[in-house]
């Protein structure tokens, strides 16, 4: 349901437009569902001929949805305004892409922007040095510095951004000229833009015109929670786990329910996300051998190389760059540790009891019935509320003689005549 807010002090009017605000609202990370939904509000807008605030606040994404938001933005026909706030947001990484992008840029206080170097380097004295780095780099910078130059911000500083990973608070953002303006609120920011003119000689005008919000729709909320790397392996393991478990015991159960939703999830979130299929590979193989194991006792050395080959395709799962969207090792650690012990635990217990033979629950040994049938030698008697198949020590024994059970083997009794016959 879109929700409304008429704020009576400000408003909107561009030259010859209508004044009408759409907000739109990126509290998270940069991936393809919440490049989807602001490239609709921008779409929106334009067809309403309104202007578009973009709330900002993010750590960072992946490259291929933040050049998605920032072409949008670049192109766009009417002024995108982007705000990062309230106190404590932050515009890192991707953000400071699209911080950079807007028609205006303008922060609150306590509020920050930059990083935004596109790879996550533990090593940098060497990984600096490897030419696929500094191609991926000099590409970042080149891209970034063109946005700035054409928004007409500083250039130099944006390059820094992304070689070195530099930084500035709002204020200091202000004075270097990568911003436009300071608003610590949303009511401030409009009233702020009142007069503001565009570089491109439009000017934009506020008094009392509507501010609507327009909010992501359930699809894109849940692709948006989807495309965290660490909540898809999570449920592409515990799908995997189940529907194995599910497959090597009888009937349909616990497994199978939660197996199959966790993979359907997944596998949603696998489409959103770019995805090494060295890595898949090594998963399925990983799983391979631990069921083989268990089928095939190698005294755990299959089961070792299994969960080496797990550990090593969740590490090369996914081809993500930025550090704000990453799968992380205690994630790994938490979730292989966790499924696989439950798992070999579980249907090691259920192999070990399906090759016993099935033993009564209670013995029936002792207990008194009554034919019900003429055993010569074998029919059927009642015994403890049950009918079951019996065969008579000392033949025949009538219908409907009192007879005791002297032995039990399965579903099978032998049983005698309670009064021996004269």
């Amino acid at each position: 349901m879109r929700k409304f807010w008429v704020i009576p002090i400000v408003s909107l009017a561009l030259v010859g437009w209508a004044g009408e605000i759409i907000k739109l609202t990126l509290d998270g990370t940069v991936n393809p569902a919440t490049s989807e939904y602001i490239i609709r509000g921008i779409k929106e807008a334009q067809e309403r001929g309104a202007m578009v605030v973009l709330q900002l606040d993010t750590p960072g994404g992946l490259d291929t949805a933040m050049k998605e938001i920032v072409e949008v933005i670049m192109t766009s026909e009417v002024p995108v305004v982007v705000w990062v706030g309230p106190a404590g947001a932050r515009a890192a990484s991707a953000g400071t892409f699209i911080l950079l992008a807007a028609h205006v840029a303008a922060m609150a206080r306590g509020t920050s922007t930059g990083a935004a170097h596109p790879v996550s380097l533990t090593d940098t004295s060497s990984s600096e040095q490897d030419p696929i780095v500094q191609k991926i780099v000099n590409d970042a910078a080149a891209r970034i510095r063109a946005i700035a130059e054409a928004r007409g911000r500083n250039a130099d500083w944006a390059e820094k951004a992304v070689r070195e990973s530099a930084t500035l608070t709002a204020t200091e953002a202000l004075d270097r000229g990568v911003i436009d303006l300071l608003a610590d609120t949303l009511p401030e920011l409009l009233e702020k833009l009142d007069g503001f003119a565009l570089p491109d000689g439009r000017t934009l005008r506020t008094r009392g015109e509507m501010l609507r919000e327009l909010p992501m729709t359930f699809r894109e909320q849940l692709l948006s929670y989807l495309a965290d790397p660490n909540l898809v392996y999570i449920l592409l393991m515990l799908g995997l786990y189940g529907l194995i478990y599910e497959f090597l015991t009888p009937g349909i159960g616990l497994g199978f329910v939660v197996g199959s939703i966790s993979l359907l999830l997944a596998i949603f979130g696998l489409q959103l996300l770019p995805v090494s299929f060295v890595g898949v590979a090594l998963v399925l193989l990983g799983f391979g051998l631990i069921v083989l194991d268990i089928f095939a006792p190698s005294h755990g050395l299959l089961t070792i190389g299994g969960l080496t080959s797990l550990v090593l395709g969740s590490l090369y799962l996914f081809e993500v760059e930025s550090p704000a969207v990453r799968l992380s090792w205690p994630t790994v650690a938490a979730t292989l540790g966790t499924l696989t012990a439950i798992f070999l635990f579980v249907v090691a217990k259920g192999l070990i009891a399906q090759r016993h033979r099935p033993r009564p629950l209670t013995s029936l040994v002792g207990l008194v019935g009554e034919a019900r049938d003429d055993l010569q030698p074998e029919g059927w008697v009642f015994v403890h509320g049950e009918l079951w198949w019996a065969e008579a020590e000392d033949p025949p024994i009538a219908r409907g003689e009192p007879v005791q059970v002297v032995g039990q083997a399965g579903r099978k009794l032998r049983v005698r005549r309670l009064t021996p016959k004269r």
